[in-house]
């Protein structure tokens, strides 16, 4: 048996999303973001959800796969609800 590896966009796509569309369970303070030097949600988010335009954040939780790692790295409180999916809603994990 030989093991392929795969990038972060083969792994990801392992995952099935179910978008809540009426209620975003992140909701970010596009001003507030703007204020912060480091940035550090650009990095830390393992599925590459905060992304740089024209110098503003963009975040789309469609694909998140609710870790929290960017409500802990967040420093200047830009992420201002984070909240798991409601039932139903969210990432299914899927294997292989």
């Amino acid at each position: 048996m030989t093991v392929k590896k795969q990038g972060p966009e083969e792994l990801l796509g392992l995952n099935k999303f179910a978008v809540d569309e009426d209620e975003p369970h992140i909701v970010i303070d596009k001003d507030v973001c703007a204020q912060c030097k480091n940035k550090p949600c650009l990095v830390v988010c393992p599925a590459v959800l905060y992304t740089l335009k024209d110098g503003a954040i963009n975040f789309d939780y469609a694909g998140c796969l609710e870790c929290g790692t960017c409500r802990v790295m967040c420093e200047k409180k830009g992420i201002v609800k984070w909240t798991y999916p409601r039932g139903t809603f969210g990432v299914a994990f899927r294997y292989g």
